[in-house]
């Protein structure tokens, strides 16, 4: 699993728990504690998400990193065996 679907799932879990959660709450006379419960929900989403973000981030610099070492393989390996520079 795929730290997508990792973190699809939890956040899917976080939404129903929130919301079985606030059954109770729902028949405050303020429903403050719906509030605070989504509140709670679309914090933990975001922060889900920004998770996410950072890991694609990380593998897309790696990525990048990997591409680039490849090049200077490539480029030391041609140069060799034409007999340029190095």
């Amino acid at each position: 699993m795929n730290n997508m679907k990792i973190w699809g799932i939890l956040i899917v879990f976080a939404t129903f728990a929130a919301f079985n959660g606030t059954a109770g709450a729902q028949q405050s006379s303020s429903g403050q504690g719906v509030k605070q419960d989504a509140k709670a929900v679309g914090h933990g989403i975001g922060n889900g998400a920004r998770d996410i973000g950072h890991g694609a981030k990380k593998a897309g610099i790696a990525v990048g990193h990997g591409a680039r070492d490849g090049w200077n393989a490539t480029r030391h390996a041609v140069k060799h065996v034409f007999h340029k520079g190095d």
